[in-house]
Formats: C-alpha cells, sequence, structure tokens
C-alpha cells in the first residue's frame, strides 16, 4: 500500500531535522523536506514501470534495491539540511521504485487466488510490521545518524534473494523470450509438484505471436483509445486523492494528543486489520464497491471530526484512526485493481503512471497537515471531502472480479464493453 512514504525514512528525517533545528523563520524547511522525498517517490514511480517494462522485472528490482540502500547509508553523512534532503530524494526514487517493481513481479509470477494474499496481507501486513517497529527503533535509537543505520542495515540482507527470485515469465513471454520462461515455469512446477509438459511452447506458437511480443510499450498506449484513455484519467485521480487523504492522516500523527511515539504506533496498528478486511473484500466482492465504501467509510468519518467537542480528544483521535483504516484499505485494494485492468506489456508502465499521480497527492499532503496550524479542522474536512469525492468516481470505473488478468489490449477492451453493458453489476 500502501507504499507510501516509507515510515522508517521519516522517523530518521524527524530526527535529523529535529537536529538542525528548524524552527522560527526555517520551520518551512520540514515540510519541504517531506515534499523533496515524494519528489523523488514521484520521479520513481514514473520511471520504474517503463524500465521494468523495458529491461525486465528483477533487474530494476534489484537495482532500485541498491539505490535505496545505498543512499540511505550516504544520508548518515550528511552535514547539511540541504545535503540530507538531496539524498533523500534520491532515496524515494529507489523506495517506490523497488515496491512497484516487487508488486508486479509477485502479482505476474503468483496464481490468482494466492496474487490476492500476496497483494494484501503479504505486502501490506510486512509494511506494517516494519511501521509499527520505528516508533520501537526511534524510541531506544535517539541519535539520528544511529537510528538511520540501524534501518539501512536490513537491506543487505536482500542481496542473497537475487538467486531465489525469478524473472516475471509474463514479462518473458511479452518479449519473445520463451526458452526462458519455460525453464523458469518447470522449475515451479517441479517445486510444487504439479506435472508440466514437456514443451510448453511450440515452434509455430512462438512464430506466430513474436510480432506481437516485439511490441515496444509507451505512455502513450495509456490513451490509445477513448475506453483505455477514460480507464487511465479515472485511475490517476483515484489514486492522487486516495494519497492525499493516506498520507495527510498519516503525516498528522505529530499533531494527535499523547506520547508522539504510542501515536505513531496506533497509527501503524490499525492499518493491519485494514489489510485484513481488504484482502477478504477482494476473496468475495466486486472491485468497485468494495473500493467505493472503504473510500465513504474513510472519509465520512474523517469530516464528522469537525462536529466531535474539543475535550473529546480520545474520540477525536478513535475518529482519525477509523478514518484512515477505511482509506487504507482502499489504498492497498488500488494496486490489485490496476493490475487486473491492464494488459501485461503495459502494466508496469500503469501501475507506474497512477502510483506517479500518487505522489502527487503526496507531495501536497505536508501541506495540508501544516493548515492544522490556522483551522485544526480545516485538513480533515479537505480529506475527508475529496476522500468521498473519490468514492463517488470509482462506481464509474469498469469491474475486474473475476476476470483473468488481461494479455493484450484486445482483452482488456473487451472486458470494458461487457463492464459498460452492465455498469453497477
Amino acid at each position: 500500500m500502501t507504499s507510501a512514504l516509507h515510515p522508517l525514512c521519516r522517523g530518521a528525517a524527524d530526527l535529523c531535522l529535529a537536529q538542525w533545528n528548524l524552527v522560527c523563520d526555517d520551520d518551512w524547511k520540514a515540510p519541504l523536506t517531506t515534499s523533496l522525498f515524494f519528489v523523488g517517490v514521484l520521479i520513481g514511480s514514473f520511471i520504474s514501470g517503463q524500465l521494468s517494462d523495458r529491461f525486465g522485472r528483477k533487474n530494476i528490482l534489484f537495482s532500485t534495491m541498491a539505490v535505496q540502500t545505498g543512499f540511505s547509508f550516504l544520508q548518515i553523512f550528511s552535514t547539511s539540511w540541504e545535503m540530507f534532503t538531496v539524498l533523500f530524494l534520491i532515496v524515494g526514487m529507489g523506495q517506490i521504485s523497488n515496491y512497484v517493481v516487487a508488486f508486479i513481479l509477485g502479482t505476474e509470477i503468483l496464481g490468482k487466488s494466492v496474487r490476492i494474499i500476496f497483494s494484501t496481507l503479504g505486502v501490506c501486513i510486512f509494511f506494517a510490521i516494519g511501521y509499527m517497529l520505528l516508533p520501537l527503533f526511534a524510541y531506544f535509537i535517539r541519535d539520528w545518524r544511529m537510528l538511520l543505520l540501524a534501518l539501512t542495515v536490513p537491506g543487505l540482507f536482500c542481496i542473497p534473494l537475487w538467486w531465489i527470485i525469478p524473472e516475471s515469465p509474463r514479462w518473458l513471454i511479452s518479449q519473445g523470450r520463451y526458452k526462458e520462461a519455460e525453464v523458469i515455469i518447470q522449475k515451479a512446477a517441479k517445486i510444487n509438484g504439479v506435472p508440466a509438459p514437456a514443451m510448453l511452447f511450440d515452434t509455430a506458437e512462438m512464430q506466430d505471436s513474436k510480432p506481437q511480443q516485439q511490441q515496444k510499450a509507451i505512455l502513450l498506449d495509456l490513451f490509445r483509445t477513448r475506453n483505455i484513455a477514460t480507464i487511465t484519467i479515472m485511475s490517476l485521480l483515484l489514486w492522487f486523492f486516495t494519497s492525499v487523504g493516506y498520507f495527510g492522516l498519516s503525516l498528522s500523527t505529530p499533531n494527535w494528543h499523547g506520547n508522539a511515539y504510542i501515536n505513531c504506533f496506533l497509527s501503524a496498528v490499525i492499518e493491519v486489520p485494514a489489510y485484513v478486511i481488504a484482502w477478504l473484500l477482494l476473496r468475495s466482492l466486486p472491485r468497485r464497491y468494495s473500493l467505493s465504501g472503504t473510500l465513504f467509510l474513510g472519509g465520512g468519518v474523517v469530516l464528522f471530526i469537525q462536529l466531535v467537542p474539543a475535550d473529546l480528544n480520545i474520540l477525536s483521535v478513535g475518529l482519525v484512526m477509523l478514518g484512515k483504516f477505511g482509506i487504507t484499505a482502499a489504498f492497498s485494494m488500488l494496486y490489485v485493481y490496476n493490475v487486473e485492468l491492464y494488459p501485461t506489456l503495459v502494466r508496469n508502465m500503469a501501475v507506474g503512471a497512477t502510483s506517479t499521480a500518487s505522489r502527487l497527492g503526496s507531495i501536497i499532503a505536508p501541506y495540508f497537515v501544516y493548515l492544522g496550524a490556522y483551522d485544526r479542522f480545516l485538513p480533515y474536512i479537505l480529506m475527508g471531502s475529496l476522500t468521498v469525492l473519490i468514492g463517488i468516481l470509482t462506481l464509474f470505473l469498469p469491474e475486474s472480479y473475476g476476470n483473468p488478468l488481461p494479455e493484450s489490449f484486445e482483452q482488456m477492451l473487451k472486458q470494458t464493453e461487457v463492464t459498460e453493458l452492465q455498469p453497477l453489476s
């Protein structure tokens, strides 16, 4: 989900900025630092999809993991706010890139039932666990350089995974590299104890599909027809507004009453049941209704906060948590929904493009929180209204529930036409 502003990175950033005493005339630098991280995330979202569609999921996954780990380590030696912030931007590029590519790689390797578990409980639960560990690390490690070191070292443990994680067979097939895909599929079948044919792709099939598989996708392919363009534009808006709500609530944690470490922990804990609910909804209900329902819940609850008396702080915090629950559940379902809408040739590019729209929302989210200095309810009114609005828009998107992953634009358009005949079924 949520892959998001990485909470572990932000914890060290907050301590770092505190050391440089960014207050009074320099208080604008704190939200700017967070926004510039998201600028890096935006750039990474934009380029990672195109790079992995062209050079392969696995290569880009490990390259961007190296960028994130390496530049996070360099941040430890920052001597100024400017140096820290520039490195933070590059870390953002690597962090979101490996998150998006890992998500796509997992969904293309795994089967339909396991894919949903991986997309929700797998990826997101471990994200939440890392989020919950942040206040624990930060509580016992008060020096930001040592904290950043402790949070960077685990990246080295990913190196052995190069020999374990395979390339996506779907991507290899889309590139006409049938023999490599066949080796991976045969190996997977052997591990799972499933018999597989000695030859998966015959020569005639390879030659017939070769011209199509050698196509190189470009960003404009996401707008190649009116139907596809409509889906893309609506998806971009969905990701943008959901991101504003999710990051706005996440970044407002320090403004809550009570202990900052406990509040951060609670903000992470609420994501666990949100992911579980998202998984259950994805298993049994149409995507549009699931997304719209959780967005209505999150946005409606956040709007209700302004009606709570000022002396009922616990109730206000509870409503914020419930609002984040709804928006988090919706955010975690967006990845699954996007993957199911687009064909293999542009799937990673589509997720990268929509994720880029999400980062635009995350860039302005810190300034939504900043508005709380003038009116404590204004951020919640804006975030709640936008979330409810996008919940309505979601109902007009095509349904992907029960459909196989499209392999071509023709399959995508065929599924869209069926949805248009029955827009709310």
